[in-house]
């Protein structure tokens, strides 16, 4: 059941790692206006905006990683942030957010609460 748990949180960082991508770096091209459903007007408004939220998406990617070696406490708390976050994102963004940040959140904190 650990090595699920490992891999479940793996896949979220790496989720977290596209997101930073996503928005750091694509924001304004063709691949971030489609995933975002935005005007190239409306992301270059808003591009700083999303390269700092990208920058916390690394964040908690790297959290998640260093969780991997840190224990089952660290891994608790970032997956909380990841669930909270997506909730958050789902409430005030799009509910989109749920499926692809809070859902996978919480099936891996699941699963690392099933390794203890």
């Amino acid at each position: 059941m650990r090595l699920a748990a490992d891999i479940a949180v793996v896949l979220v960082a790496l989720l977290h790692a596209w997101f930073l991508a996503l928005e750091m770096f694509f924001w304004d091209k063709p691949l971030g206006l489609k995933t975002f459903g935005m005007t190239p007007e409306k992301a270059a408004a808003t591009k700083p905006l999303a390269m700092n939220q990208g920058l916390y998406n690394g964040f908690l990617a790297a959290g998640l990683l260093w969780s991997l070696a840190a224990g089952t406490a660290v891994a608790i708390f970032f997956l909380a942030c990841v669930i909270v976050a997506g909730v958050f994102g789902a409430l005030t963004a799009s509910r989109k957010i749920l499926l692809a940040q809070a859902v996978p959140g919480a099936i891996a904190l699941a699963l690392v609460f099933a390794a203890r």
